[in-house]
């Protein structure tokens, strides 16, 4: 009997290969993202190349990211000289000084 909708036999599996290429592209960026956020990112990329789940998980890595406290930029030193030398705490000879020797 013939077929209302005729497929060619590989359509399904090219249609597999680009989703399954799309997940390992998101799971990547995930990844990175995980890393900079101090999450686990082997964990994260595992769960976003799930076949089937993969999406969803993803879409809860964005929600649970987006969710919790951002990680704080320590200050470095440079960045506190500043703040002090805008607060009036030191002199602008003080802030070259103390400047010119902490980019040494």
């Amino acid at each position: 009997m013939y077929s209302m909708y005729p497929m060619h036999p590989l359509f399904g599996l090219g249609f597999m290969m680009i989703t399954w290429l799309i997940q390992l592209v998101i799971a990547y960026f995930v990844y990175k993202d995980a890393k900079e956020q101090n999450m686990s990112a082997p964990l994260w990329f595992i769960l976003v190349i799930l076949p089937m789940v993969g999406f969803l998980l993803a879409v809860l890595y964005v929600i649970i990211r987006e969710v919790r406290m951002p990680v704080e930029v320590k200050n470095i030193p440079i960045d506190i000289l500043k703040e002090r030398f805008a607060r009036g705490e030191i002199t602008l000879e003080e802030y070259e000084m103390r400047k010119d020797a902490l980019m040494k």
